[in-house]
C-alpha cells in the first residue's frame, strides 16, 4: 500500500527583482530562493545551520532519517548500513525506494561513516542525530550543511519535522503525520471494539537480555497513538525492560507480539528457542503472533509505523489502515 500521498508543492517562478546591485543571473538566483523559502536557518542540536537552497540530494546517516526524507519527496542518495539498511534500502519502504531513492548507496555504516564517500555524493544536506555523530559534526558541516536531532527513537516524529524544515516541506510532514495519527486511531478504536480493549504485550528476542517493549519505544508509541492497552509491566513511560526466564509471565497479555533480531551468529534465535521450550511459555504461547523485527523495532519511522498498524488490523481481523 502506498502512504498517503499529497501533491507536490509548485515552485511559482520568481518575478525579476527590480533595484541596482548585482547582475540579472544573481537577482534571478535571489529571487527563485524566496519563492520556495531558501535560504533558510534551522535550529537543531548542534547549533544552527543556513540551507542557501531547496535540498535536492540528502544524505541521512540514520535509518529514520532514511524514511524520513523519503516521504517527503526527497531522493536519498546516500545511507549508512545498520541492521534494517545493509546493502540495500529495506523493502518495507515500498515505492519510495525507487522514487526517490533509485541513486541511494552506502556510506559505511553507521558507526563509522565513510567522509569521503559522503562529499563524492555531492549532496546539498546531511541528516544525522547528535546521538550518533556528534564527533563528525564539523567535518560533516565542511561538506555541506548538516543538522542533527538530539537523539532518535522516542523522538521520531520531532525528528521528522526538524527535517522537513530543512527541505520546506513542513506541510507535507504535518499531513503524512496527521494521516498515520487517523489511522492508527482508527484501527486502534476497532480493535477495542472488537476485542474488548484488549492488552498489547511486545516482546524482543535479541543477542543479549530479552527485552518487554515500553510506553516510550518506537512500537509503544504506535500503540499509544492506536489508543490500545498495555500490561502492568509495559504500561511504564521507559522504553524496555529486561526479562530473565523466570519472568516470562511479565510477557503476557491478551495478544503477544514478538519480534526475533536476525544476529549474524544466530544468538536471538537461541535465546527465543529457549524461552519457547520453557514451562513458562506455554500458556503464553496460543497468543503469540510472530512479526518482522526490521518494521516493529528497527526501521523507527512513518513506514515502519503503518506496517505495525498493518499486522495489528490483520491480527484483529479489522479493516486495514489505508494510506491513500
Amino acid at each position: 500500500m502506498r502512504r498517503f500521498r499529497v501533491g507536490a508543492l509548485v515552485v511559482v517562478a520568481a518575478l525579476a527583482l527590480a533595484g541596482c546591485g548585482g547582475g540579472a543571473e544573481e537577482e534571478g538566483a535571489a529571487g527563485a530562493g524566496a519563492s520556495d523559502g531558501f535560504p533558510r536557518t534551522v535550529e537543531h542540536a548542534m547549533g544552527t545551520t543556513e540551507i542557501k537552497t531547496k535540498p535536492k540530494r540528502v544524505v541521512a546517516l540514520d535509518t529514520s532519517f532514511v524514511d524520513a526524507t523519503l516521504i517527503m519527496d526527497t531522493p536519498v542518495v546516500g545511507y549508512t548500513d545498520y541492521r534494517t539498511i545493509n546493502g540495500k534500502l529495506p523493502d518495507y519502504l515500498g515505492e519510495d525506494r525507487t522514487t526517490y531513492g533509485s541513486e541511494s548507496e552506502s556510506v559505511g555504516t553507521l558507526a563509522e561513516p565513510n567522509l569521503e564517500k559522503i562529499a563524492a555524493l555531492k549532496p546539498d544536506l546531511i541528516v544525522s542525530a547528535k546521538v550518533r555523530h556528534e564527533k563528525l559534526y564539523e567535518q560533516l558541516s565542511k561538506i555541506a550543511p548538516t543538522i542533527m536531532s538530539e537523539t532518535t527513537g522516542p523522538t521520531w516524529k520531532d525528528n521528522i519535522r526538524l527535517e522537513a524544515k530543512a527541505l520546506g516541506q513542513e506541510e507535507l510532514a504535518d499531513k503524512e503525520l496527521s494521516a498515520y495519527e487517523a489511522a492508527a486511531k482508527s484501527v486502534g478504536a476497532a480493535i477495542n471494539a472488537k476485542a474488548n480493549n484488549p492488552k498489547i504485550s511486545v516482546v524482543r528476542f535479541v543477542d543479549g537480555p530479552t527485552r518487554l517493549y515500553q510506553n516510550s519505544s518506537f512500537s509503544g508509541i504506535v500503540l499509544k497513538d492506536a489508543g490500545l492497552a498495555r500490561p502492568k509491566p509495559q504500561d511504564v513511560n521507559d522504553f524496555a525492560a529486561e526479562i530473565s526466564a523466570e519472568r516470562i509471565k511479565d510477557a503476557d497479555g491478551d495478544a503477544i507480539f514478538v519480534a526475533t533480531y536476525s544476529d549474524d551468529k544466530g544468538l536471538s534465535k537461541k535465546t527465543a528457542d529457549q524461552f519457547k521450550a520453557n514451562p513458562l511459555w506455554k500458556p503464553l504461547a496460543p497468543k503469540v503472533h510472530e512479526v518482522q523485527d526490521i518494521t516493529w523495532m528497527t526501521a523507527v519511522g512513518l513506514q515502519g509505523a503503518w506496517e505495525i498498524l498493518t499486522d495489528l488490523a490483520k491480527t484483529f481481523d479489522v479493516p486495514a489502515p489505508s494510506k491513500s
